[in-house]
């Protein structure tokens, strides 16, 4: 007999005799025995009232929702194991872009004159109120290598805030008097975000004249050679439109946030963008460090903002257009992390409510498509999209915080061993694997992911929904290296933000959901379950009071 059923029993034994009188028998199917259900006043009723809930309404829909749960983790499973598959044959054979691609070094004798080796080439740096690093990504991009009269740099600033439009004009004017084709793009409105800002880009008449399109945002800096050693891809392969470098991050240890989200990353970029653009020749374009063919772009429909993720949206068209994408690992570009936890919620909001809300709008559009294969719409439409994009937060957040939480007071629940310990482990040390430098950090990495998935799954409903903040667009905070020095000073002179500031409700409820259910197996279980479920809600708690990533100060 359960703990419940003790209890209940024991509030039945100890009314008085006077205050029961018989009013109903029935069979219990579940239990051979007969159970006399005798219900007289506000106690008697309420026991009645959940034995028969719990019975009939409680565990048939949790036993449905474990049976979901064990059907996704299989399918996750098996497409995380695939991915690697596909990612360790490749490094084993060492099929390199530049060994698969045809790939040669542009001659650059005639640097200074401009070869016609050299195509043209623009340079789009989009931003918006980004002080504290636009100065590092103009200055990486004005130092490419490359002939200057077959680059033009095109910066595309929304900025509203003086002091950013100051700086960024500035920056300009200091690269112009150096004799870099700098252009400063300022738009009276911010229709469309990011989107908007690159099509207003695209439809200057100075940009006809180039070939090829390279984006950076506000803080990624690439290294001189970024644009000779990814525009030979495009120049040498007419078949290939986009070419996607590496992001390394350049605050990764700054504090345990910010190496949580460089394992997510990391895995992110060597296995799902590897084993995409291996097999598939397509992957997500990520937004920034890439190089497009501009022809394909235009072929494409150009940039769209019908969603938060333009990127994804414009690799998923030239996809369907019969483009073939490359992904060079081996190529970094330096950017920042988001080091405040509010930065990190707005941007993964955007990065996982967008997804879902493009699947939703594309689906069709990918089954109605006449020019790429069967193969390669099942490998969108299920693979790129409904696993990885709606599946993974779903699954994890339902089961590991919800699910896996409740068995322990219905002990009808039976999840199996391979699902609660074998699949989970064996996901975990394959994300892990993509950074082994923090392998001793795996514990704090699978509570945070957890943390977050509560985020992404609320944010995948409302993109699949289209519901109120489905295309909200929140630009990532960035704290540069200036902010960060006035941080280390105002340290020991300036008060935090207010503690009711940096207070998350949803975590706390979560995490007080979850140690109930902690305290309970304690008490109750034969296990030692509940060591887990304290760690997860004690990461919850840490997360509703603002305890994590960097907190800025006032003032």
């Amino acid at each position: 007999m359960s703990p419940f059923m003790k209890f209940f029993n024991f509030l039945y034994d100890s009314l008085p005799p006077s205050s029961w009188f018989l009013v109903q028998r029935r069979n219990l199917a579940s239990s051979s025995e007969t159970d006399e259900v005798i219900r007289s006043g506000i106690i008697g009723e309420l026991i009645y009232i959940w034995k028969e809930t719990r019975i009939f309404v409680f565990i048939p829909i949790l036993k449905f929702l474990v049976t979901m749960c064990l059907v996704m983790s299989f399918l996750l499973f098996i497409e995380r194991v695939y991915m690697s598959v596909v990612v360790v044959i490749v490094k084993l054979l060492r099929r390199t872009p530049e060994k698969v691609h045809k790939w040669e070094v542009i001659n650059d004798d005639d640097l200074e004159l401009a070869h016609t080796n050299y195509p043209m080439v623009l340079i789009q740096i989009p931003m918006y109120n980004e002080k504290e690093v636009c100065q590092l990504s103009i200055g990486a991009a004005c130092r490419l290598s490359w002939p200057l009269d077959r680059m033009i740099v095109q910066v595309l600033d929304d900025s509203t805030d003086p002091a950013s439009k100051e700086l960024v004009n500035a920056e300009c004017d200091k690269w112009a008097r150096k004799g870099i084709n700098i252009m400063s793009e300022i738009r009276d409105n911010r229709i469309g975000y990011k989107a908007g800002a690159l099509k207003a880009g695209m439809m200057h008449n100075y940009v006809k004249q180039c070939e090829f399109v390279a984006i950076f945002d506000a803080d990624f800096q690439p290294d001189p050679d970024f644009l000779a050693r990814t525009i030979p891809f495009l120049i040498h392969n007419r078949e290939i439109s986009l070419v996607q470098c590496r992001w390394k991050f350049v605050n990764a240890n700054e504090c345990l946030m910010t190496r949580m989200q460089e394992m997510s990353l990391n895995y992110h970029f060597l296995a799902e963008q590897e084993s995409g653009s291996s097999i598939h020749a397509f992957f997500g374009f990520n937004g920034t460090a890439g190089v497009w063919r501009i022809a394909a772009l235009n072929e494409a429909g150009g940039w769209k903002d019908r969603t938060t993720v333009e990127d994804m949206d414009l690799a998923v068209r030239a996809c369907l257009h019969g483009w073939k994408f490359v992904y060079v690992h081996n190529v970094e570009v330096k950017n920042e992390l988001p080091s405040t936890f509010k930065a990190y919620r707005f941007q993964q909001h955007r990065w996982s409510c967008g997804p879902a809300n493009l699947w939703r709008k594309m689906t069709i559009e990918i089954l109605q498509n006449k020019k790429v294969s069967a193969w390669k719409k099942l490998y969108l439409i299920y693979n790129f999209f409904f696993i990885r994009k709606i599946v993974v937060h779903i699954f994890t957040f339902v089961f590991y915080c919800l699910i896996l939480p409740a068995t322990v007071m219905f002990p009808e629940l039976q999840v199996p061993k391979w699902a609660t310990v074998y699949v989970p482990s064996t996901i975990t040390l394959l994300n892990a694997l993509a950074t082994p430098r923090s392998l001793h950090l795996l514990v704090f990495w699978i509570l945070f992911e957890n943390v977050m998935s509560m985020h992404r799954t609320k944010a995948t409903f409302i993109g699949l929904l289209e519901a109120g903040r489905v295309n909200e667009w929140v630009v990532t905070e960035k704290l540069g290296d200036t902010l960060k020095s006035k941080l280390i000073a105002k340290a020991t002179t300036k008060l935090y933000t207010r503690f009711g500031q940096r207070i998350n409700w949803r975590e706390l409820v979560v995490g007080l959901y979850i140690f109930i259910c902690g305290c309970y197996d304690f008490a109750y279980g034969g296990s030692y379950f509940y060591v887990y479920l304290f760690l997860q809600a004690c990461a919850f708690f840490v997360a509703g009071v603002g305890y994590i990533g960097t907190i800025v100060p006032i003032g």
